[in-house]
């Protein structure tokens, strides 16, 4: 006598309604990530072409990045509203009307207020970014195969908003102004507030008693009780902060192969492009298994692809290597929020969210830096230190995932 296993059942096809509100999803997330990911570049340019020199440049850059640490204490109102739709949406329509004001006033007013002005729409920033994706659960279901393949979705729009946002500000620029492609920032911020509001509702995971959400302070203890929430973290973090060195290793590394400076603008092109590949790859193939076993082998992955960078001989290696190191990190980050996802506990899923968000922006900004100081002394050394965090990482990840 035999007997079989349950089979687990096959995902529904997505219905009309589902696939409208990812489709919605999606053109949200793109545009607000667009706002957040082009704005620096607008008010910088401004800055610099109205002759203010680079440290106000640099200054009111600043002051529109810096907020985005406080992100997992504003976080909190997703959590405790009745409705975080619309929470996310209010958010959209402060960053564009501060990002407005503080471009139509710059030069009218004194400069602390602009910054000021900037640091508002700063705040805002997160929930622009991270703070969306805590929606995707409502869109896409319970079903793991069906969320994963959305998350990669997820994926595809951080690329758009860190590329596409950027390029459209230079490009308005150098055809009008800066503060034309400001406004037009502001524009599709507005047009995600609008968006985000037609998303699916999702229930309060508190259900009608506010007291279930832990504070910031209690949640960041959570994560740190949490074998799988701190493995996620402690990965999260490093893994940034190895993929940050890349763009300035490869500018260094034009120097060390004797090519053309422009060739490093081939390279960074590249991982962008891997970027958005791997998240098409997820989209058609979602990933499989445990997120917390997914993280630790494509972190994995994502360290043998910087090694494969490390040891490229010549500059065509290099631009295939940095594609492929692209695509890995596009799966190692849907494995990541796949694990914020599914770990996280409803009542405080948008804190953990923005607490890792925001300390994975910290760590690639701390990872830009010492890129910088580490090619003083070898244009390889930034790489050579990724591997070696990041296979410490995966070391013990391995071993405490092992131990309980």
């Amino acid at each position: 006598m035999t007997s079989t296993a349950p089979c687990s059942p096959a995902p529904a096809a997505p219905s009309q309604a589902a696939r409208s509100g990812l489709a919605r999803y999606v053109a949200a997330a793109s545009l607000a990530r667009m706002a957040d990911g082009g704005a620096v570049v607008a008010v910088v340019l401004l800055a610099t072409t109205r002759g203010d020199g680079g440290g106000t440049a640099g200054l009111l850059g600043a002051c529109l990045t810096a907020p985005h640490l406080l992100g997992p204490f504003v976080a909190r109102r997703i959590d405790l509203a009745d409705d975080g739709g619309k929470v996310i949406a209010t958010a959209c329509v402060l960053y564009a009307v501060a990002l407005a004001v503080a471009i139509a006033s710059y030069g009218q007013v004194p400069l602390a207020l602009t910054g000021l002005l900037l640091a508002l729409a700063g705040l805002c920033g997160p929930l622009l970014t991270g703070g969306i994706s805590t929606r995707l659960p409502a869109i896409a279901g319970t079903h793991q195969q069906t969320l994963r393949r959305a998350q990669g979705w997820d994926v595809a729009t951080y690329g758009i908003g860190g590329t596409v946002g950027p390029s459209i500000v230079a490009a308005v620029s150098a055809w009008a102004t800066p503060a034309l492609a400001a406004y037009c920032l502001a524009i599709a911020t507005f047009l995600a507030a609008w968006l985000v509001m037609r998303l699916p509702y999702a229930a309060p995971a508190h259900g009608g008693n506010p007291q279930q959400v832990p504070g910031a302070l209690r949640t960041i203890a959570l994560i740190g009780r949490d074998a799988q929430l701190r493995r996620t973290l402690y990965m999260t973090v490093l893994v940034a902060f190895s993929m940050a060195a890349l763009p300035i290793t490869a500018v260094q590394m034009t120097v060390t192969l004797g090519i053309p400076v422009a060739s490093a603008a081939a390279m960074t092109a590249a991982y962008g492009i891997g970027n958005l590949s791997g998240s098409i790859g997820i989209m058609l193939r979602p990933l499989r298994g445990s997120p917390d076993r997914l993280m630790t082998v494509l972190a994995g992955c994502a360290m043998l692809g910087l090694c494969g960078i490390l040891l490229s001989p010549g500059w065509r290696t290099m631009v295939a290597m940095f594609w492929i190191a692209g695509t890995l990190n596009a799966f190692f980050f849907a494995a990541t929020l796949a694990a914020r996802t599914e770990y996280a506990p409803p009542q405080a899923r948008g804190q953990i969210f923005l607490w890792v968000a925001a300390l994975k922006i910290t760590a690639g900004s701390a990872g830009t830096a010492a890129a910088g100081a580490l090619t003083g002394w070898d244009a390889r050394a930034p790489l050579l230190a990724g591997v070696l965090l990041i296979g410490m990482a995966v070391l013990l990840s391995s071993f405490t995932r092992r131990a309980t």
